[in-house]
């Protein structure tokens, strides 16, 4: 251990050393046009210009976080008319320069916030007139002689990602976060809940920008335990810097929640219940002083997720034809937890500290009938029927304790973040046999025992000081060490079982940084970085050890944008990310419910690396917002399923560096606000898919590619007396993998809300696939020795109830506060099935947490 701490240690200090190098470039001020723009009259080049230069940063009063594109105006008091105006950049700054002598009034305003005066700010000769952070207050108090003009954007674009504002969807109250993410633009949710970005599942999940186990298992399992109405918003970054963790190939997710930050005491009551799930929660937070402390609960029960299949598999295996069929009938329930505690104190002006504790449970049940025809050869047809139980149960546990300081200059602050988290996770079935689905004789039962935990301690440190005016120098080292246990065990009763084994995995990466921003005169910014990242790996299976070479990745990052007045945007973006497998592509437990179908990983797999480039334009003009994106990315050593058959006609699922995968597409999106009461949008995302496969094995040797298309349509509508309307639908044309396709399928949804009086509650209802009992998807799975078509109809239409009430009260505290930052392990892929899908820990991610805001991870 003591080698990755030396080796941590150098990274962090020859980081240190590249920054002394880097050259100071001189740069003017720049900044971004805003959807509200700055007030700069046609007659200011008219005016006598000075060596004055007033600057300063603008921040949330609640979130703390930067505020981009507000509008600045610098108005002469003896004159009363704007002489002079800018907008802020993406990092909150500001700056006018060249101001003559006089006195002058600053006027801030920002779609969303009340409009701010800096009175009578006083330029002599050469006089430099530094604000520091300037505060605005949201605008929340609604006056009865005031009519209201416009609404919250439901859809905004920043300099560095796309924002979805969930809280503005009523339609999803009551639900999870899956169907949050499935309104998301550029974003795909597939029938079990895995997200994929631009057609890619590599994407890296945050939740608060915190780490935790408990996406380590699967992120679509996780997404369950997240309440909707929990969630603020959702941040799509296509472009990572160098901050941020080499993983992730497509790009990153980041789901901020809700939190209060306020002084006061509130508690919110939220629940609901449906005909297919019911839910509970309870937030409180409590400030006084420099102190805060917030406390949360958290509980969702689902019942009643009824499913019905069909799977015919056919092949030859040495001359020999073989076919099976399986029908099945499947019932899930479930029962999901998350409570946390959260704590923040403000040492000095200067400096705080933050703490938080979350634990996770995780109780999920499915029960399955499956009834099995099977011929082989010339052999006569054998039935068979099972009744099998799948439990799984996790525990998760989360501690996190960072500390921040801010120096001299604005922005210029030091950060050491820490972690602890931890996952334990039980993975059984069992299985009834039968010699068919009317027989009464119990023939044998067997079945498998999954214990394992998954392990991280992270600890961080970062750095970033701005280069006068135009520019930000950032850089830092983090070390990650995770500790990822499977033990499994199988018994049977009709035959030898297969051997007991366990698999010890140890992962260690040490990791720094350097990124470098700064923004011209002509509003051009480049933010350009790199990152080095060093992973060592020890790892057993039994008595045998797995010889896993350590690996060392560069990874650079370029990102370039443009602003042209009218409000239209040009980024361009390059960057290079790294795919580590998860432990659920890792585990070597075999998963034999079905023992047609039967999955295992491959502990012997290499990391995956990809370049990824992307084009992007935005416009708006009033209440017009539409944004383009073209991008193309391609990955070597792609981690494939490989399905395989036996003599006997058993197909088995594993996973190998086998793949060479290619996407080319765009992404189209557009967002309109009718008489300032209704918002339309919806979006166009497509690509082709080139999939390859490089294998020396014949038998397994393919291509495909095809054109995968999906596209969202949303409505949002506010009505008097505290009424609103929302619908929503999705749809998903026909999916390419490596070796078959998938048919499409789509999700719509309706809602409405009452606010009560006093804005202290509402009612509301949703309902969703209402017009359908089921609907039907079709996977079809072609390979050189044998066919599988699964065909699933699923039965989710619903409707539900909710209620949420706010008692307590908070004041605005308009005293700046600091961004609250915090570890994020983004480095590790997910999903898959290995080891049946659900063996054993997946060492990643993050988890709902005390905190919010911009992304901060590295």
């Amino acid at each position: 251990m003591k080698k990755h701490y030396l080796l941590l240690f150098l990274l962090t200090f020859f980081a240190a050393q590249a920054w002394a190098q880097i050259p100071t470039f001189p740069g003017g001020g720049g900044g971004r046009p805003s959807q509200q723009p700055a007030v700069i009259p046609g007659t200011a080049d008219d005016v006598a210009r000075g060596n004055g230069k007033i600057s300063g940063t603008l921040v949330d009063s609640v979130s703390k976080q930067p505020i981009e594109f507000a509008a600045i105006s610098l108005v002469e008091i003896k004159s009363n008319k704007p002489i002079d105006g800018t907008t802020t950049d993406d990092k909150g700054n500001f700056s006018l320069t060249k101001i003559a002598e006089g006195d002058y009034n600053l006027l801030i305003s920002f779609i969303g916030y009340k409009g701010k005066q800096v009175k009578k700010v006083s330029i002599g000769r050469r006089a430099t007139i530094e604000l520091g952070e300037v505060v605005l207050i949201p605008d929340v108090v609604q006056l009865n002689a005031v009519n209201v003009v416009g609404q919250a954007e439901m859809i905004e674009e920043r300099v560095d990602r796309l924002v979805y504002n969930a809280e503005k969807d009523i339609a999803s109250k009551g639900g999870d976060a899956t169907e949050v993410m499935r309104k998301v633009p550029m974003l795909s949710v597939d029938l079990d809940g895995n997200v994929s970005l631009r057609g890619s599942s590599n994407v890296r999940v945050l939740i608060n920008n915190k780490p935790s186990t408990i996406l380590a298992n699967s992120v679509a399992d996780a997404l369950k335990q997240i309440p909707a109405d929990m969630i603020k918003s959702v941040e799509v970054i296509t472009s990572p810097s160098a901050k941020y963790d080499a993983e992730g190939t497509a790009g990153i997710i980041n789901i901020i929640t809700k939190k209060n930050t306020l002084q006061g005491a509130t508690l919110d009551l939220n629940t609901g219940v449906g005909n297919r799930g019911s839910n509970l929660g309870l937030r409180g937070s409590y400030r006084t002083g420099k102190m805060g402390f917030n406390l949360g609960g958290f509980g969702r029960a689902t019942y009643n997720v009824i499913g019905k299949g069909e799977n015919i598999q056919e092949g030859n295996r040495n001359g020999s034809p073989f076919s099976t069929r399986q029908t099945t009938e499947s019932l899930n329930t479930g029962g999901f937890g998350s409570y946390n505690l959260g704590w923040d104190y403000d040492i000095t002006e200067k400096s705080f500290v933050t703490a938080s504790v979350r634990y996770g449970v995780r109780n999920q049940n499915n029960t399955q009938s499956i009834s099995t025809i099977s011929s082989f050869g010339n052999n006569p047809a054998t039935n068979s029927f099972r009744d099998v139980t799948v439990t799984d149960l996790s525990g998760t546990v989360d501690v996190n304790i960072d500390y921040t300081r801010q120096l001299k200059k604005p922005q210029q602050e030091f950060s050491i973040l820490s972690q602890f988290s931890r996952n334990n996770r039980t993975n059984d079935f069992d299985a009834d046999l039968f010699s068919s689905s009317t027989s009464l004789e119990l023939l044998g039962q067997e079945g498998n025992r999954n214990g394992s935990y998954n392990q991280e301690s992270t600890i961080q440190l970062d750095y970033q000081s701005p280069i006068k005016k135009t520019q930000m120098i950032e850089f830092g080292a983090k070390g990650i060490f995770r500790e990822v246990n499977s033990d499994f065990t199988y018994f049977s009763t009709i035959a030898t079982p297969r051997p007991a084994n366990e698999l010890n995995y140890d992962q260690n990466v040490a990791a720094t940084y350097l990124s470098y921003t700064f923004s011209t005169k002509n509003k051009y910014s480049f933010k350009i970085g790199s990152r080095y990242e060093y992973t060592t790996i020890m790892a057993n299976q039994g008595e045998a050890d797995l010889a896993i070479p350590d690996y060392g990745n560069l990874v650079p990052s370029v990102n370039i944008s443009k602003t042209f007045k009218g409000g239209k945007t040009v980024k361009l973006g390059y960057n290079r990310r790294l795919q580590r497998p998860g432990i659920q592509f890792l585990n070597p437990n075999i998963n034999a419910a079905n023992p047609q179908n039967i999955t295992v990983g491959n502990p012997n797999l290499a990391p995956e690396l990809t370049d990824q480039y992307e084009l992007s334009t935005s416009w708006f003009k009033k209440s017009v917002y539409l944004n383009l994106s073209l991008f193309a990315r391609n990955t070597n050593n792609s981690i494939e399923s490989i399905r395989s058959t036996d003599e006997q006609g058993v197909i088995t699922t594993t996973y190998g560096n086998i793949g060479q995968k290619q996407n080319y597409g765009l992404n189209l999106f557009g967002n309109v606000t009718l008489f300032s009461k209704w918002q339309l949008g919806g979006g166009l995302d497509t690509y082709y898919a080139y999939l390859s496969n490089n294998s020396g094995n014949t038998a397994l040797g393919t291509t495909n590619s095809g054109m995968v298309i999906s596209g969202r349509i949303f409505t949002n509508l506010t009505i008097k007396n505290g009424w609103g309307l929302q619908g929503f639908g999705f749809i998903r044309g026909r999916d390419v993998q490596l070796q078959g396709t998938q048919t499409g399928f789509a999700f719509y949804s309706l809602g409405a809300k009452k606010d009560f009086a006093n804005k202290r509650g509402s009612v509301g209802i949703g309902a969703e696939n209402f017009l359908a009992k089921a609907f039907r998807v079709e996977t079809i799975l072609d390979t050189p020795n044998f066919t599988q078509t699964n065909i699933n109809n699923l039965y989710n239409r619903g409707v539900r109830i909710n209620f949420s009430y706010k008692l307590g009260k908070m004041s605005f505290d308009e005293q700046p506060r600091r961004r609250r930052k915090s570890v994020n392990n983004d480095d590790v892929k997910s999903g898959g099935d290995g080891g049946g899908g659900d063996g054993g820990g997946q060492p990643q991610q993050a988890a709902p947490a005390a905190g919010g805001g911009r992304p901060r991870g590295k």
